[in-house]
């Protein structure tokens, strides 16, 4: 059974930087794509940046020049360095890992940025 564990949340000031973690576990094989979408209280959830097999990147525009996706393929783990953090970026963060057949999620981990 594939598990993803996420760490590295918390609370920070503006301007600050955060290193959130998510380590995929159960999975003989690596993902097509790893990545990280947020959800702020009372809006959707959002795509924040994914990696896919081959180092393909995709950020959303909010996020482009603060935050880098990396990924370590033979640990099945996804990184996200956020930095120049803004209040705006408060959300919970969730990881994912897209396999053949379908898509696993973390359990989310808090992010807050005060001003």
């Amino acid at each position: 059974q594939v598990q993803l564990v996420e760490s590295g949340g918390g609370l920070v000031q503006a301007g600050g930087s955060l290193r959130l973690s998510c380590a995929a576990s159960g999975s003989a094989f690596s993902f097509n794509a790893m990545g990280w979408y947020r959800q702020a209280p009372g809006k959707q959830r959002e795509l924040v940046a994914r990696i896919f097999t081959g180092d393909r990147i995709s950020y959303a525009d909010a996020v482009k020049g603060r935050f880098t996706i990396s990924r370590d393929n033979a640990k099945n783990t996804v990184f996200l360095q956020m930095n120049s953090l803004k209040p705006e970026d408060t959300a919970v963060y969730y990881c994912y890992a897209a396999g053949t057949v379908r898509t696993y999620w973390g359990q989310g981990t808090q992010v807050t940025v005060s001003s």
